[in-house]
């Protein structure tokens, strides 16, 4: 049963609430800033609250799910609380006339670990796309954010949704659309930027600790423009050019905030180039760097690492566009090169997913 409780506000008391509320926001100092994105304040608030340019601020609004096929394309929200509470992903399921078995694609975005979510426009833009050519269905998590929640949390949230999958795939976890249509033989693991280290932490954890995940399979881990640096400036981020997608500012204190208390970029998570992966079986890579990247130094750098140790990578090189290009709706449906560029990812991607 039921029960709708009412509660009746004194107006004093409401006032005076409202008038305490407002005192202490002008009583709070801001103790870090990112222009355009967030605000930390001394008292542990932080404010996501989009302050840049008004022209942008429709690539970070939240998309609702449908369960109707847009454009070819369904959506939907899931609470994953039977294995962490409050986890949830968003389902893109791709409209198929056959009843074949798809593709699964797990997707982890990107954002500096402090920002963005699955719901932005700029995902819902791109991803939409990629399930619709990929014919793939894709599964994104929406990871804790820093610094509320810095290093390893994205990271356990992604292993955490990785096993809620092998629940689904040995039927512990029944799901009316995944269980039915989804093939998890054929799993694979991508990342924008940030999202991006959280792939190849989850591809190197799954080897490394022999986690049992049958009968699902990772097939393939696809990194775009992924968040490696070093403490030391790159050739790159000292000659390319900054871009609304990144600057170096949002790169050291996004990183600051998400790296574990007392970090430097050094760390294995943004700096793997260094771990020990002789001997790790790791599925196969896809990188995917562009041009005009501050990072594309060092994200070179991890793939001659990987080859050095010979890992099996590919590599996919977008020309004259900088990071996260494709997201920047704006660009790709104005910019002749990068509406191609674009279409060159969304199609080397579906090529990577379609030959494993």
């Amino acid at each position: 049963m039921l029960y709708i409780m009412y509660i009746h506000t004194n107006p004093f008391i409401f006032s005076n609430r409202k008038q305490h509320q407002q005192t202490m926001a002008t009583q709070r100092k801001v103790t870090n800033h990112i222009s355009g994105w967030l605000t930390v304040y001394d008292d542990g608030f932080v404010d996501r609250t989009w302050t840049g340019p008004p022209q942008f601020k429709f690539m970070s609004d939240h998309v609702p799910p449908h369960d109707h096929f847009i454009d070819g394309v369904a959506t939907r929200d899931l609470l994953l609380d039977a294995v962490k509470p409050n986890l949830r992903v968003r389902v893109y399921l791709p409209e198929q006339p056959d009843t074949g078995k798809l593709p699964v694609i797990l997707h982890f975005h990107g954002g500096g670990f402090c920002i963005s979510q699955p719901d932005w426009l700029m995902y819902y833009n791109f991803y939409t796309r990629l399930a619709r050519e990929s014919k793939a269905i894709i599964i994104s998590t929406y990871l804790h954010l820093a610094p509320e929640h810095r290093l390893p949390a994205a990271i356990e949230d992604g292993y955490s949704t990785l096993l809620w999958l092998r629940d689904v795939a040995n039927d512990k976890t029944y799901d009316p659309q995944l269980s039915t249509k989804g093939d998890f033989n054929r799993v694979f693991l991508i990342g924008d930027s940030t999202g991006g280290n959280i792939v190849h932490q989850l591809a190197k954890q799954t080897a490394t600790t022999n986690l049992n995940l049958h009968p699902l399979r990772l097939a393939g881990a696809i990194l775009i423009h992924p968040g490696f640096v070093r403490s030391v400036r790159s050739k790159s981020e000292l000659e390319k050019p900054q871009s609304p997608m990144l600057t170096l500012d949002m790169l050291d204190k996004f990183l600051n905030m998400g790296l574990p208390e007392g970090s430097t970029k050094d760390h294995p998570i943004t700096c793997p180039m260094g771990d020990a992966v002789d001997g790790v079986d790791l599925p196969p890579y896809l990188l995917c760097v562009a041009e005009e990247d501050l990072m594309v130094a060092t994200e070179m750098e991890f793939y001659d690492w990987m080859k050095k140790n010979e890992k099996e990578i590919e590599l996919l090189v977008s020309d004259g566009v900088g990071h996260s290009f494709y997201l920047n709706k704006i660009a790709v449906d104005v910019d002749p090169n990068t509406s191609e560029q674009t279409h060159k990812l969304v199609q080397r991607i579906s090529q990577f997913v379609g030959k494993y």
